[in-house]
Protein backbone atom coordinates (compact mmCIF):
# COMPACT_ATOMS: atom_id res chain seq x y z
CA UNK A 1 0.00 0.00 0.00
CA UNK A 2 3.15 2.43 0.53
CA UNK A 3 4.44 1.69 -2.40
CA UNK A 4 1.04 2.26 -4.33
CA UNK A 5 0.65 5.80 -2.55
CA UNK A 6 4.03 6.62 -3.31
CA UNK A 7 3.89 5.74 -6.94
CA UNK A 8 0.89 7.72 -7.08
CA UNK A 9 2.78 10.90 -5.14
CA UNK A 10 5.46 10.76 -7.64
CA UNK A 11 3.28 10.25 -10.49
CA UNK A 12 1.52 13.88 -9.61
CA UNK A 13 4.14 15.82 -8.46
CA UNK A 14 5.99 14.82 -11.86
CA UNK A 15 3.71 15.84 -13.93
CA UNK A 16 2.65 19.22 -11.96
CA UNK A 17 6.39 20.04 -12.05
CA UNK A 18 6.98 19.16 -15.60
CA UNK A 19 3.95 21.45 -16.65
CA UNK A 20 4.61 24.50 -14.68
CA UNK A 21 8.72 24.78 -14.72
CA UNK A 22 8.90 25.84 -18.33
CA UNK A 23 6.19 28.59 -17.53
CA UNK A 24 8.56 29.70 -14.67
CA UNK A 25 11.33 31.85 -17.12
CA UNK A 26 8.52 33.87 -18.88
CA UNK A 27 6.37 34.14 -16.63
CA UNK A 28 8.62 35.57 -13.93
CA UNK A 29 9.09 38.38 -16.30
CA UNK A 30 5.61 38.83 -17.48
CA UNK A 31 3.08 37.46 -15.82
CA UNK A 32 0.38 38.15 -18.01
CA UNK A 33 1.34 36.01 -20.28
CA UNK A 34 1.91 33.07 -18.35
CA UNK A 35 -0.90 30.60 -19.60
CA UNK A 36 -1.46 32.23 -23.00
CA UNK A 37 1.85 33.12 -24.77
CA UNK A 38 2.46 30.73 -27.63
CA UNK A 39 6.27 30.26 -26.53
CA UNK A 40 4.96 28.81 -23.02
CA UNK A 41 2.32 26.89 -24.29
CA UNK A 42 4.93 25.12 -26.59
CA UNK A 43 7.16 24.33 -24.15
CA UNK A 44 4.19 23.11 -21.68
CA UNK A 45 3.38 20.53 -24.75
CA UNK A 46 6.75 19.08 -24.65
CA UNK A 47 7.37 18.87 -20.75
CA UNK A 48 3.54 16.78 -21.00
CA UNK A 49 4.76 14.72 -23.65
CA UNK A 50 7.84 13.56 -21.90
CA UNK A 51 5.65 12.99 -18.32
CA UNK A 52 3.15 10.72 -20.78
CA UNK A 53 5.81 8.46 -22.11
CA UNK A 54 7.01 8.07 -18.69
CA UNK A 55 3.46 8.13 -16.78
CA UNK A 56 2.62 4.15 -18.46
CA UNK A 57 6.21 2.76 -16.66
CA UNK A 58 4.78 3.94 -13.24
CA UNK A 59 1.62 1.96 -13.91
CA UNK A 60 2.90 -0.94 -15.22
CA UNK A 61 5.70 -1.21 -12.11
CA UNK A 62 2.90 -0.30 -10.07
CA UNK A 63 0.44 -3.04 -10.73
CA UNK A 64 0.26 -6.54 -9.16
CA UNK A 65 1.35 -9.08 -11.15
CA UNK A 66 -1.74 -11.07 -10.84
CA UNK A 67 -4.04 -8.15 -13.07
CA UNK A 68 -1.36 -8.61 -15.89
CA UNK A 69 -2.45 -12.33 -15.99
CA UNK A 70 -6.05 -11.52 -17.42
CA UNK A 71 -5.64 -7.89 -19.09
CA UNK A 72 -2.45 -5.85 -21.28
CA UNK A 73 -1.08 -2.83 -20.20
CA UNK A 74 -2.68 -1.53 -22.86
CA UNK A 75 -5.86 -2.65 -21.71
CA UNK A 76 -5.43 -1.23 -18.65
CA UNK A 77 -4.81 2.12 -19.79
CA UNK A 78 -8.06 2.23 -21.88
CA UNK A 79 -6.58 1.56 -25.03
CA UNK A 80 -8.34 -1.18 -26.41
CA UNK A 81 -11.19 -1.67 -29.32
CA UNK A 82 -14.10 -3.31 -28.40
CA UNK A 83 -16.36 -1.53 -27.32
CA UNK A 84 -14.75 2.28 -28.61
CA UNK A 85 -17.70 3.83 -30.49
CA UNK A 86 -19.79 3.52 -27.80
CA UNK A 87 -17.27 5.10 -25.39
CA UNK A 88 -16.85 7.91 -28.01
CA UNK A 89 -20.69 8.47 -28.19
CA UNK A 90 -22.36 7.98 -25.02
CA UNK A 91 -20.27 9.90 -22.57
CA UNK A 92 -20.20 12.47 -25.12
CA UNK A 93 -24.20 12.29 -25.24
CA UNK A 94 -24.29 12.00 -21.45
CA UNK A 95 -22.26 15.21 -20.76
CA UNK A 96 -23.98 17.09 -23.32
CA UNK A 97 -27.70 16.12 -21.45
CA UNK A 98 -25.88 17.60 -18.29
CA UNK A 99 -25.00 20.83 -19.85
CA UNK A 100 -28.43 21.04 -21.68
CA UNK A 101 -29.18 24.31 -20.02
CA UNK A 102 -26.04 26.39 -21.47
CA UNK A 103 -26.27 24.61 -25.11
CA UNK A 104 -29.43 26.14 -25.07
CA UNK A 105 -28.23 29.35 -24.21
CA UNK A 106 -25.90 28.85 -26.98
CA UNK A 107 -28.55 28.55 -29.09
CA UNK A 108 -30.81 31.44 -28.15
CA UNK A 109 -27.65 33.69 -28.49
CA UNK A 110 -26.72 32.85 -32.09
CA UNK A 111 -24.09 30.53 -31.31
CA UNK A 112 -25.34 27.62 -33.17
CA UNK A 113 -25.36 29.46 -36.32
CA UNK A 114 -21.64 30.16 -35.62
CA UNK A 115 -20.66 26.24 -35.27
CA UNK A 116 -22.22 25.54 -38.78
CA UNK A 117 -19.61 27.74 -40.52
CA UNK A 118 -16.58 26.16 -41.72
CA UNK A 119 -14.01 29.27 -41.24
CA UNK A 120 -15.12 28.77 -37.33
CA UNK A 121 -13.47 25.63 -37.14
CA UNK A 122 -10.83 26.44 -39.70
CA UNK A 123 -10.14 29.50 -37.74
CA UNK A 124 -10.01 27.64 -34.56
CA UNK A 125 -8.00 24.77 -35.13
CA UNK A 126 -5.34 27.16 -36.63
CA UNK A 127 -4.57 28.79 -32.89
CA UNK A 128 -2.55 27.18 -30.66
CA UNK A 129 -4.90 27.74 -27.49
CA UNK A 130 -7.59 25.95 -29.04
CA UNK A 131 -4.93 22.83 -29.20
CA UNK A 132 -4.04 23.10 -25.64
CA UNK A 133 -7.85 23.73 -24.48
CA UNK A 134 -9.34 20.71 -26.79
CA UNK A 135 -7.02 18.26 -26.96
CA UNK A 136 -4.01 18.41 -25.16
CA UNK A 137 -4.75 19.48 -21.89
CA UNK A 138 -7.98 17.22 -21.68
CA UNK A 139 -5.65 14.26 -23.29
CA UNK A 140 -2.64 14.82 -21.03
CA UNK A 141 -4.81 14.93 -18.19
CA UNK A 142 -6.64 12.15 -18.94
CA UNK A 143 -4.30 9.89 -19.75
CA UNK A 144 -2.17 10.55 -16.46
CA UNK A 145 -4.63 11.14 -13.95
CA UNK A 146 -7.27 8.28 -15.14
CA UNK A 147 -5.58 5.39 -17.73
CA UNK A 148 -2.05 5.47 -15.37
CA UNK A 149 -3.01 6.79 -11.75
CA UNK A 150 -6.37 5.25 -11.30
CA UNK A 151 -5.68 1.03 -12.37
CA UNK A 152 -3.50 1.48 -9.14
CA UNK A 153 -5.95 3.06 -7.02
CA UNK A 154 -8.65 0.64 -8.08
CA UNK A 155 -6.37 -2.41 -6.81
CA UNK A 156 -6.71 -0.73 -3.59
CA UNK A 157 -9.88 0.27 -2.91
CA UNK A 158 -13.07 0.07 -4.14
CA UNK A 159 -14.33 1.50 -7.02
CA UNK A 160 -16.42 4.41 -5.87
CA UNK A 161 -13.74 5.34 -3.01
CA UNK A 162 -10.89 5.71 -5.73
CA UNK A 163 -12.72 7.89 -8.34
CA UNK A 164 -13.37 10.57 -5.70
CA UNK A 165 -9.93 10.13 -4.43
CA UNK A 166 -7.85 9.96 -8.17
CA UNK A 167 -8.68 13.63 -8.44
CA UNK A 168 -7.62 15.34 -5.42
CA UNK A 169 -3.95 14.43 -6.99
CA UNK A 170 -5.24 17.32 -9.36
CA UNK A 171 -7.25 19.64 -7.65
CA UNK A 172 -5.06 20.27 -4.81
CA UNK A 173 -2.44 21.50 -7.67
CA UNK A 174 -4.56 25.10 -8.09
CA UNK A 175 -3.27 26.07 -4.83
CA UNK A 176 -0.03 27.00 -5.88
CA UNK A 177 -1.99 29.37 -8.04
CA UNK A 178 -1.86 31.28 -5.16
CA UNK A 179 1.44 32.80 -4.61
CA UNK A 180 1.37 33.24 -8.56
CA UNK A 181 -1.58 35.34 -8.36
CA UNK A 182 -0.78 37.15 -5.06
CA UNK A 183 2.95 37.86 -6.38
CA UNK A 184 0.83 39.50 -9.13
CA UNK A 185 -1.17 42.21 -7.37
CA UNK A 186 -3.94 40.14 -5.98
CA UNK A 187 -5.50 40.21 -2.83
CA UNK A 188 -4.50 37.04 -0.68
CA UNK A 189 -8.52 35.90 0.08
CA UNK A 190 -9.55 36.75 -3.20
CA UNK A 191 -6.38 34.30 -4.68
CA UNK A 192 -7.54 31.86 -2.24
CA UNK A 193 -11.15 32.36 -3.36
CA UNK A 194 -10.64 30.94 -6.39
CA UNK A 195 -8.04 28.53 -5.86
CA UNK A 196 -10.79 27.15 -3.58
CA UNK A 197 -13.10 27.56 -6.32
CA UNK A 198 -11.03 25.67 -9.17
CA UNK A 199 -10.17 22.81 -6.35
CA UNK A 200 -14.03 22.10 -5.94
CA UNK A 201 -14.94 22.41 -9.64
CA UNK A 202 -11.79 19.97 -10.88
CA UNK A 203 -12.39 17.95 -7.79
CA UNK A 204 -16.18 17.33 -8.85
CA UNK A 205 -15.29 17.06 -12.86
CA UNK A 206 -12.80 14.65 -11.93
CA UNK A 207 -14.25 12.30 -10.14
CA UNK A 208 -16.88 12.62 -13.17
CA UNK A 209 -14.12 11.46 -15.85
CA UNK A 210 -12.60 8.81 -13.14
CA UNK A 211 -16.22 7.47 -13.20
CA UNK A 212 -16.38 7.56 -17.13
CA UNK A 213 -13.19 5.95 -17.43
CA UNK A 214 -13.68 3.04 -14.87
CA UNK A 215 -17.06 2.29 -15.91
CA UNK A 216 -16.12 2.43 -19.69
CA UNK A 217 -12.59 0.80 -19.65
CA UNK A 218 -11.82 3.70 -21.97
CA UNK A 219 -9.47 6.40 -22.20
CA UNK A 220 -11.48 7.71 -24.81
CA UNK A 221 -14.72 8.34 -22.60
CA UNK A 222 -13.25 10.39 -20.72
CA UNK A 223 -10.95 12.71 -23.01
CA UNK A 224 -14.19 13.46 -25.30
CA UNK A 225 -16.25 14.73 -21.72
CA UNK A 226 -13.24 16.75 -20.97
CA UNK A 227 -12.96 18.01 -24.40
CA UNK A 228 -16.60 18.76 -24.47
CA UNK A 229 -16.83 20.72 -21.01
CA UNK A 230 -13.64 22.96 -21.96
CA UNK A 231 -15.21 23.99 -24.77
CA UNK A 232 -18.27 24.67 -23.00
CA UNK A 233 -16.82 26.64 -20.23
CA UNK A 234 -18.01 26.95 -16.69
CA UNK A 235 -21.82 27.44 -16.45
CA UNK A 236 -22.88 31.50 -16.56
CA UNK A 237 -26.41 31.69 -15.20
CA UNK A 238 -25.75 35.57 -15.71
CA UNK A 239 -26.43 35.29 -19.14
CA UNK A 240 -30.08 33.74 -18.48
CA UNK A 241 -30.87 36.45 -15.95
CA UNK A 242 -29.74 39.39 -18.28
CA UNK A 243 -32.90 37.96 -20.53
CA UNK A 244 -35.44 40.57 -20.47
CA UNK A 245 -38.36 38.50 -21.26
CA UNK A 246 -39.22 36.45 -18.26
CA UNK A 247 -41.02 33.52 -20.12
CA UNK A 248 -38.05 33.23 -22.07
CA UNK A 249 -36.21 33.14 -19.02
CA UNK A 250 -37.98 31.03 -16.63
CA UNK A 251 -37.59 28.34 -19.95
CA UNK A 252 -34.14 28.61 -20.16
CA UNK A 253 -33.62 28.02 -16.34
CA UNK A 254 -35.66 25.06 -16.73
CA UNK A 255 -34.17 23.61 -19.17
CA UNK A 256 -30.82 23.83 -16.72
CA UNK A 257 -32.80 21.83 -14.00
CA UNK A 258 -34.10 18.98 -16.76
CA UNK A 259 -30.57 18.80 -17.91
CA UNK A 260 -29.39 17.96 -14.38
CA UNK A 261 -32.34 15.65 -13.86
CA UNK A 262 -32.47 13.85 -16.71
CA UNK A 263 -28.21 13.48 -16.27
CA UNK A 264 -29.05 11.98 -12.86
CA UNK A 265 -31.62 9.36 -14.33
CA UNK A 266 -29.14 8.21 -16.93
CA UNK A 267 -25.88 8.31 -15.88
CA UNK A 268 -25.82 4.55 -14.64
CA UNK A 269 -27.05 2.82 -18.16
CA UNK A 270 -25.59 4.91 -20.06
CA UNK A 271 -22.64 3.76 -18.76
CA UNK A 272 -22.96 -0.06 -17.66
CA UNK A 273 -19.79 -1.78 -18.03
CA UNK A 274 -21.63 -4.62 -20.43
CA UNK A 275 -22.18 -1.83 -23.43
CA UNK A 276 -18.61 -1.23 -23.29
CA UNK A 277 -17.43 -4.77 -23.38
CA UNK A 278 -15.55 -3.78 -20.40
CA UNK A 279 -14.05 -7.10 -18.01
CA UNK A 280 -11.34 -5.27 -16.55
CA UNK A 281 -10.74 -6.49 -13.24
CA UNK A 282 -12.89 -3.54 -11.02
CA UNK A 283 -15.94 -3.79 -13.31
CA UNK A 284 -18.13 -6.26 -11.13
CA UNK A 285 -17.27 -4.24 -8.23
CA UNK A 286 -20.07 -1.58 -9.96
CA UNK A 287 -23.38 -1.87 -8.84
Amino acid sequence: MKVYSLILLIHAVAFLDKNRIHSASIGELFPSILLEHPSVIKKRFFSVFIMSLISPALLYFGMNEKVFQKATIWELLGLRWPGLIQAIIMPLLLTMILFLGPICVQGFNGLWRLYTEPMYWFGSVRTIIWWRNLVVAPLAEEWTFRACMLPLLLQCFTPTTAIFICPLFFGVAHFHHVVDRVKAGMNLKHALFISCFQFAFTTLFGAYAAFLFAKTGHLAAPFTAHSFCNHMGCPDLSEVVAVKDPLKRAGLFSLFVIGLVAWCFLLTPMTNPRLFYNNLFWHKNFI
